[in-house]
């Protein structure tokens, strides 16, 4: 553990599902946030954070909110849009965001990707820091996903961190997993289709705000390995995830809840795991167990 860095961490996508829970998790911490979003009124009513409302993209806006700044934390993908949109947004915006944050002297970045990067095919195994990546006969989300990150690591200067989650659970109207994929499986039966005993990789939003918040404020601390903490002045990844549950236990958990019934296949399946020895390595813990963020998503549905 350090010391918290200086200066505000600002954050994109304050008032979203992530954001504004890492927004609490800094302000915690004892850090100050300058909270990034599009509509005023909408960044978390919290001591510490201020709201800034603007287009992160946009050159001026950027080097005006990253002025001063210790850090920035980057969680806005334009997730189910169309690809045009996932590359201006996520791609291009989010990259000159990064350039900005460098050249504005801001310490560290750290940018939320996703598990969904790399290969998951069902011969793909166990998958760490180093496992391969998605090609480009992948989904929009995961191809824009790995080109960001890709962006991010091409600019000098900070010290840059990649924070991987797989599937991100937690109670919220926008979270993906809780409410809008249970809407999806409520009103159409093909999606409640998959293999059980496929993995169903996760983990809790309060424990990715957690990593997310200690990278921030300079909890944890930039290392000469990355087995002790980000490289200082590189490009460093770092998978986030909980125990491994299977495709069973998720679908199971929604499909009782909304009182339908669940159609299982016998496909193949990815069956690994996310490694994320590196993150622990770094003293970040999971504090919701499986059984507990299932049921978070029964009560929620109730």
């Amino acid at each position: 553990m350090t010391d918290l860095v200086p200066g505000p961490v600002v954050i994109t996508g304050a008032n979203g599902f992530v954001g504004s829970r890492v927004c609490g998790a800094v302000v915690e911490r004892g850090g100050t946030v300058r909270a990034v979003v599009r509509r005023a009124g909408t960044a978390p009513d919290l001591p510490g954070v201020e709201e800034h409302v603007g287009d992160f993209g946009d050159a001026g806006f950027a080097a005006s909110v990253l002025a001063g700044a210790g850090a920035a934390v980057t969680t806005v993908h334009p997730m189910g849009s169309d690809r045009a949109t996932q590359e201006q947004v996520g791609v291009e915006a989010t990259a000159a965001f990064a350039r900005a944050a460098a050249s504005a002297g801001v310490g560290r970045i750290v940018h939320v990707s996703t598990a969904a990067v790399y290969d998951r095919s069902p011969a793909a195994g166990d998958v760490d820091e180093t496992s391969a990546l998605v090609g480009d006969d992948g989904n929009d989300y995961a191809v824009t996903k790995r080109d960001t990150d890709a962006a991010i690591a091409a600019v000098d200067g900070p010290t840059r961190v990649l924070v991987r989650p797989p599937a991100i659970l937690g109670a919220g109207d926008t979270s993906v997993w809780n409410t809008l994929r249970p809407e999806e499986m409520r009103d159409d039966p093909t999606e409640r289709r998959t293999p059980p005993e496929g993995t169903f990789a996760w983990v809790h939003v309060d424990d990715l705000a957690a990593l997310l918040a200690d990278l921030a404020t300079g909890r944890i601390a930039d290392a000469e390995d990355s087995a002790a903490g980000p490289l200082a002045g590189a490009c460093t990844t770092v998978n986030v995830a909980a125990e491994r549950a299977t495709q069973r236990d998720y679908y199971a958990t929604v499909t009782g809840a909304l009182g339908v019934e669940p159609e299982w296949l016998g496909v193949p399946a990815w069956t690994g795991r996310i490694v994320a020895h590196r993150a622990r390595s770094w003293g970040w813990t999971p504090r919701v167990s499986l059984e507990d963020a299932l049921a978070e998503i029964r009560t929620g549905l109730a």
